[in-house]
């Protein structure tokens, strides 16, 4: 499984089945991993700024919790990956 960190959009990779524990963090910016700004159901515009209705609110999205509602965001990779292909596409047309 592949995701990247909502600060530094670094890609971090774990065994397929594991779990992101409360205490990882970015090994490239130190942020973090699991934090509702990494999670799939976060969403600023709902209430809490949760999309699952049964999450505990949480004060700061950005450190650590320990809510069992958390995923990984597979947006957060996918949007990394096009700005990476894109940055590919495009290098060969500057000069």
């Amino acid at each position: 499984m592949y995701f990247n960190c909502w600060k530094c959009r670094e890609k971090i990779a774990y065994p397929s089945g594991s779990r992101v524990g409360t205490l990882d963090v970015c090994p490239k910016c130190g942020a973090d991993l699991h934090a509702c700004r990494n999670c799939q159901f976060y969403d600023p515009a709902k209430h809490n700024q949760c999309a699952e209705p049964q999450a505990e609110w949480v004060r700061d999205k950005e450190a650590a919790n320990y809510c069992d509602y958390f995923r990984p965001n597979p947006t957060l990779m996918a949007s990394a990956d096009r700005t990476a292909s894109k940055k590919k596409f495009d290098s060969p047309f500057r000069g």
